[in-house]
């Protein structure tokens, strides 16, 4: 492969900026542009780095750092060095540029990641965790791109792999060496066999919603009659004045979105168009909006004011979100309540009493969303799927595993039930990356920025 480099740092002023080199010339690249003090790039040893001056011919650029790490011992598996320069835009393209004219291509995006695929440093599982984690935005999605980078899915996906080819080798021994001292293939065995792997994979799908979640995050609509305090707990959630908050009904005509992390979640929160009838047409366009984002929502936070008895718009509220997973908040404790908690509690669920007023109802209301999602009991460290691509293999196994056991009860003949186990054996390799091909690799780094 061709030495490749990129700029590995965002394209923003900053500290410090980083170029990256990776391929079979990256210490002669590296040697003709930047000059350490006291010896050679050449001579330098992996794990190593040094001070020196950034030329781009005669031309010195600046002053900075050079790392040198020797194949194989590098992320890509090739030598790779990376120069840091000072954190100027300007100056890292130039940087960049008397890289390419000391030698090296320009590099893709996810160059540098797919060559550690490539190289066996990771597999394609591990890779897309590797744009997971550049994408987290809290916690969860953090952490559990972290186990997944660190080999969880491909660990289980080795695990199921071994149990198919203990079926499929088992078979094609008992069918091609039957006079030998083979042990004899029976359909219990079988049935037995594949049942273990089809809850295998079957776990594994029952797992994609709860990942999904957590990776992307979770929808999250706010939606109550006006003047419940709606905006006012957007705020508090956001940490800034994102929705206009005023005791006029019908202020809010348009949802208000904005992504955070709360109880170590992403939240993509709506703070949607209070509920009622109105002729204001703008006002309409937003209820409409707002039934939209409801029906689409993970969870809803349904608003209801404490000071306030149960109205009719409460009423029509109870309806849009009988079939939703919802968390009831009464709003406003700091005032003399008079709604029936109880009466709330029986027909949603167990309330949150809460001040939007006050700042620690933010975490009070994270740990709720946080229980109710039952994301606390999600074990990513025993492998779970992060993309459609994934779930897609998965699902190509899953028929094929069932296939298999549907022709064994039918009587069918162990020969073809060795085919539907290679079907679901080379869906399991394209989910790790053993047998992907490159249409699918290329897919995958699509997403990748470059200089990763």
């Amino acid at each position: 492969m061709s030495t490749v480099c990129a700029i590995a740092t965002p394209a923003a002023v900053g500290g410090i900026s980083v170029v990256r080199i990776s391929g079979e010339r990256a210490v002669e690249v590296a040697e003709k542009v930047f000059v350490p003090i006291g010896k050679r790039v050449s001579e330098m040893r992996g794990y190593t780095a040094a001070y020196g001056k950034i030329y781009d011919g005669d031309e010195r650029l600046d002053d900075g750092v050079l790392l040198v790490f020797r194949a194989p011992h590098s992320y890509t598996g090739e030598d790779v060095c990376e120069i840091s320069c000072h954190g100027g835009i300007y100056v890292t393209q130039r940087v960049l540029r008397a890289c390419i004219k000391a030698g090296a291509e320009p590099a893709a995006a996810g160059e540098f990641t797919k060559r550690a695929l490539l190289n066996g440093k990771m597999s394609l599982t591990q890779a897309e965790a590797v744009a997971d984690i550049i994408s987290a935005q809290g916690e969860q999605s953090l952490n559990c791109s972290n186990l997944m980078r660190e080999g969880a899915l491909y660990r289980e996906t080795e695990r199921i792999s071994e149990k198919l080819m203990e079926v499929s080798s088992q078979i094609s021994a008992w069918i091609d060496y039957p006079d030998d001292d083979t042990p004899v293939v029976t359909n219990e065995w079988l049935e037995e066999k594949l049942g273990e792997i089809n809850d295998d994979l079957s776990r594994l799908l029952k797992n994609y919603d709860m990942g999904k979640l957590i990776r992307e995050g979770i929808s999250c609509a706010i939606v109550g009659k006006p003047n419940v305090g709606k905006s006012t707990l957007m705020n508090l959630l956001s940490g800034e004045e994102r929705s206009i908050v005023s005791s006029v009904e019908g202020t809010t005509r348009d949802v208000v979105e904005e992504t955070v992390s709360l109880g170590g979640a992403v939240m993509k929160l709506s703070d949607c168009a209070g509920i009622r009838e109105t002729e204001d047409e703008v006002e309409k366009i937003g209820v409409g909006i707002m039934l939209k984002k409801l029906k689409n929502a993970d969870i809803v936070l349904a608003v209801f004011d404490g000071s306030r008895d149960i109205s009719d718009e409460d009423e029509r509220l109870f309806k849009l979100i009988e079939d939703k997973t919802v968390i009831p908040i009464v709003n406003k404790s700091d005032l003399e309540q008079k709604l029936d908690i109880s009466l709330l509690e029986k027909r949603l669920g167990k309330c949150v009493i809460i001040s939007a007023k006050d700042s620690g109802s933010a975490e009070l209301l994270g740990n709720e969303i946080s229980s109710r999602l039952n994301l606390g009991n999600f074990d990513a460290s025993a492998g779970f799927l992060a993309n459609e691509r994934q779930r897609g293999c998965v699902i190509r196994a899953k028929d094929a595993v069932e296939n298999a056991f549907n022709a064994v009860r039918a009587g069918i003949t162990p020969d073809a039930v060795g085919v539907e186990l290679e079907q679901a054996l080379n869906a399991v390799f394209e989910l790790s990356g053993k047998s992907a091909s490159e249409e699918v690799i290329a897919r995958v780094f699509e997403r990748f920025c470059v200089g990763k």
